[in-house]
């Protein structure tokens, strides 16, 4: 064993002339140990978060979105379309027509966005994980249904049980000239709601009804607003995505999920990467209070750093000392605090002790998921601030060292 590390360890675990000397080493272990351990519990509440979050969005946002780049819609009745269509790695190909319009409902007008959506869309199992009334029925025989965003039924004050009050849904006929009467230039069309959707905000001013209904409503018999693909496990959807826009070429754009909601994306991603950048600074601080327990253990050990002096010790390994006893003090408090909130994290995983404080329709305790990298990220945050702290402390046991030798 290195005789630097021998002696740091027998110094952390023996006892000392001064009591505070132990003191505080005991509040700088502990300090690191919270602090481990709420930097890992954080990270991995924000990870939870992300995932409710983002398998929300997956509801509605597919694993690849297909658009033009000039104009609103494009002919999905291409050769190479028809081929994509009938890949076998596809789970789901839905064509989406989609256009803001008028809703209205009794005397109350909303300006919303219509989206109609070919029958692949049903296929999506966690629908109705999103539905707060009613439920994610778009046809029932030859009749059509429109599924409603929280914030139109909100708006509207829209009840989906009466059957006998349907939506009117008015949009802009196309080519239409100036007239007497000004509805003559809307096309205007009923249907009754058959649920209410609650996802974000963004999705839910979006009223989701047949692909038929939106054609009709549109006056658009053919073309798409964009083509949503999802596909079963274990295609490499990175891969796929590269492959459709090297044959589909420039005229369209291919977006995975990230790319479809990139400032939801950014948002997450900053927001994880502030609160750790404000608990890195609470472990700055815990981390520190090491400098001030070696300084006092210097004191200490004057005497035995002479007698190792006089032994032949040079000042590299008196430093070695002090330095891998601040590295034993945050290395023991680090684990235990990772150890602690590892524990805490599985229990609230399987258990959600620690709720929301309001009743949500999605989750009411606080979601975790734990991840690889965090552990990392925490080890390598714990010991880069305590080789900073232990090199500082290790510098100041051999200054004045000659004085010392002299006293004694």
């Amino acid at each position: 064993m290195n005789t630097s590390i021998y002696i740091a360890k027998r110094y952390l675990f023996s006892g000392k002339k001064m009591h505070a000397i132990n003191i505080i080493s005991g509040i700088s272990m502990l300090g690191v140990l919270i602090g481990s351990a709420a930097l890992l519990i954080i990270l991995s509440v924000f990870n939870g978060f992300e995932k409710v979050i983002l398998s929300l969005y997956s509801n509605f946002t597919p694993e690849i979105k297909i658009e033009a780049k000039l104009g609103k819609t494009f002919n999905p009745n291409t050769p190479y379309f028809a081929s994509l269509h009938k890949d076998a790695r596809l789970f789901s190909f839905t064509e989406v027509l989609q256009e803001k319009a008028l809703i209205k409902y009794g005397d109350k007008p909303f300006l919303g966005t219509v989206m109609g959506v070919s029958d692949d869309f049903l296929k999506n199992s966690q629908l109705d994980s999103t539905i707060a009334s009613g439920s994610f029925t778009l046809k029932s025989g030859d009749q059509n249904f429109a599924v409603i965003g929280a914030t139109i039924q909100g708006s509207l004050g829209i009840n989906v049980h009466d059957e006998l009050s349907p939506m009117q849904i008015y949009s802009p006929r196309r080519g239409a000239e100036n007239s007497a009467n000004p509805l003559n230039e809307f096309v205007v069309r009923s249907i009754n709601p058959s649920g209410v959707f609650a996802i974000q905000q963004e999705f839910d001013d979006i009223a989701v009804t047949p692909i038929e209904f939106a054609r009709d409503l549109l006056d658009q018999p053919v073309n798409v607003s964009s083509l949503q693909l999802n596909f079963k496990r274990g295609t490499n959807i990175d891969a796929m995505q590269k492959d459709i826009q090297d044959k589909i070429g420039n005229g369209f754009t291919v977006k995975n999920r990230k790319e479809q909601n990139s400032e939801l994306y950014k948002t997450l991603n900053y927001e994880s990467w502030a609160v750790y950048m404000i608990l890195t600074f609470v472990l700055i601080i815990a981390i520190f209070n090491i400098i001030g327990s070696l300084t006092m253990l210097v004191i200490d050990k004057r005497k035995d750093i002479a007698i190792l002096s006089g032994l032949g010790a040079n000042k590299n390994m008196i430093q070695g000392i002090f330095f891998f006893e601040g590295m034993m003090i945050t290395a023991i408090g680090c684990i235990i605090g990772i150890t602690l909130g590892t524990i805490f994290c599985l229990l609230q995983q399987h258990y959600g002790w620690i709720k929301m404080g309001a009743k949500m329709s999605v989750l009411d305790s606080y979601p975790i998921d734990l991840k690889i990298k965090d552990f990392g990220l925490v080890l390598l945050t714990v010991g880069g601030i305590s080789v900073i702290a232990a090199g500082i402390s290790a510098r100041l046991s051999i200054k004045g060292l000659d004085e010392i030798k002299q006293d004694l």
